[in-house]
Order: structure tokens, then sequence, then C-alpha cells
């Protein structure tokens, strides 16, 4: 008991926080205007939740290439719910909807972790981009195109790099402004 006391007074830093640059870099890569302009990917709310999402799947996809660099993915993954959290109460989001609108977040973040799993310039991808960014609604085919170019080449760019740099980044190689 007095070292869960201990712990919650202690002055020791978030181990998560080690991680909030490469959570800050996936959001920056998320958040990039070509998204939004060339991808016609709707810049809403959602839009750029879909975004952050999908960005986040990539990273974790490559974290978890390194099973030993787990707990990185969990750290990020444990940001991207702080800030979700962070961002609905900013919103004006009460208590008993943020716990609900988190659980459904997470659940769309597992899904999506399956959904982008597929290979580059798959059937399968495409569904899923069309599925997860457009909410079904078939986009005009160079914003589609875009997408599916950009994913790629950020896909490539994150197996390049060795996971115990990719972990620590305050950037995303490759990721256009």
């Amino acid at each position: 008991m007095f070292s869960s006391l201990r712990k919650l007074f202690s002055s020791e830093p978030d181990p998560r926080e080690a991680r909030r640059p490469l959570w800050n870099a996936v959001v920056a890569t998320a958040r990039a205007p070509h998204w939004y302009a060339q991808g016609t990917v709707p810049d809403t709310l959602d839009g750029r939740f879909d975004m952050i999402s999908l960005v986040l799947a990539l990273v974790l996809h490559r974290i978890d290439d390194e099973p030993a660099q787990g707990l990185a993915g969990v750290q990020l993954t444990e940001l991207f719910v702080g800030d979700m959290d962070g961002q609905m109460r900013q919103i004006g989001f009460g208590d008993m909807v943020v716990g609900k609108q988190v659980g459904r977040m997470m659940s769309a973040l597992g899904g999506r972790l399956g959904a982008y799993r597929s290979a580059d310039g798959s059937a399968e991808l495409r569904a899923a981009l069309v599925r997860n960014l457009w909410r079904g609604v078939e986009p005009d085919e160079a914003g589609l195109a875009h997408v599916m170019a950009e994913v790629a080449s950020l896909r490539s760019q994150l197996a390049a790099t060795p996971v115990s740099d990719l972990i620590v980044a305050d950037r995303l190689d490759g990721a256009r402004a």
C-alpha cells in the first residue's frame, strides 16, 4: 500500500514521456496538409482522427517488428489515449461520454491495426482506406492514389528506420510537410 502511495506522490518522470517526441511526430505527419489537399481526406475532427490512426498504425506495425521494443508501442498507444481524452474534454465532453468515446477510439485503432497490415497497392488496403478515411464514400481517384502512394512511401521509410531509432525519433523521415 505504501509503495502505491509513494508512486502516486513521487516526482519520477512518467516513462511514457520518452515517447512524446515520437507521438508528436505521428501527429505532425498526420496533420500534413497534403493528406487533406491532394489526398482529399476530409479535414474534420473525424478525418484528423482517421489520419492519426493511420500513421500511428504504421508506426506501431514497425515497432512490432522488434518484439523487444513492445513497451515503446504500449507507451505510444497510452499517449494516444491520453491525447484523445484531453481533446474530447477540451471540446466539452463530460466524464461519462469521454470514457465511452475513448473505448470506441481504441476499438477503431485496433481494427485499423489489422486492416492496415494489408500490402501496399492491394485491393484490401484500398478498401480499408476508403472505409476508414472517407467513411465508405468513394473518393476521387487522384486523392486515393495520392494517399496510397504516401502510405507506401511512409511505410518504406519506417521499414528503413531501425526501431531503436524510431522509438526516440522526433520526426518521421520521409514524411512530407
